[in-house]
């Protein structure tokens, strides 16, 4: 009787690593049914090639960097958001500029991180959904902050 006294515990790991296996590809499937109606939502959001969101980003965050320096010039305001108002304390309009640029640097690394990610995993919907969530709250949040600029500077 020169039986493995580990063969049992293998079987039981081999058994375990099987059914996780089964597990993943489970959700992977569910994963790529919702794929398209995920990347249909993103459409939705942002109707316009990703290219062009890009494009909005980057001219939000000069409009807000100019709108942030009229209404500073001209109105006695001062800046709301913290970590603004510290560089404009810290370093001025220069420092403002580049935290401002750092910023939108971020959040479009973070969302090519996410997209690029999706799209390696075989999920080109996600992966413009990532793209699309992460950009437009930006967009929605620095367009309303340009208005408010524009606004208080041309008083």
């Amino acid at each position: 009787m020169n039986r493995n006294p580990f063969s049992s515990w293998k079987q039981s790991i081999r058994t375990r690593n099987e059914a996780a296996r089964a597990r993943g590809e489970r959700y992977r499937q569910i994963d790529r049914s919702f794929d398209r109606p995920v990347g249909r939502i993103s459409r939705f959001l942002w109707p316009f090639r990703e290219d062009w969101l890009l494009l909005v980003v980057g001219s939000l965050f000069l409009l807000d960097y100019i709108s942030t320096y009229l209404a500073l010039q001209h109105v006695e305001v001062t800046e709301e958001g913290p970590l603004a108002a510290w560089a404009l304390e810290t370093g001025g309009f220069g420092f403002l500029f580049f935290i401002d640029l750092i910023a939108a640097v971020v959040f479009a690394l973070l969302a090519f991180l996410a997209r690029f990610l999706y799209r390696r995993a075989g999920l080109p919907g996600y992966a413009r959904a990532a793209f699309v969530f992460l950009l437009v709250p930006y967009i929605i949040r620095t367009a309303v902050v340009v208005i408010n600029n524009f606004i208080l500077g041309l008083r």
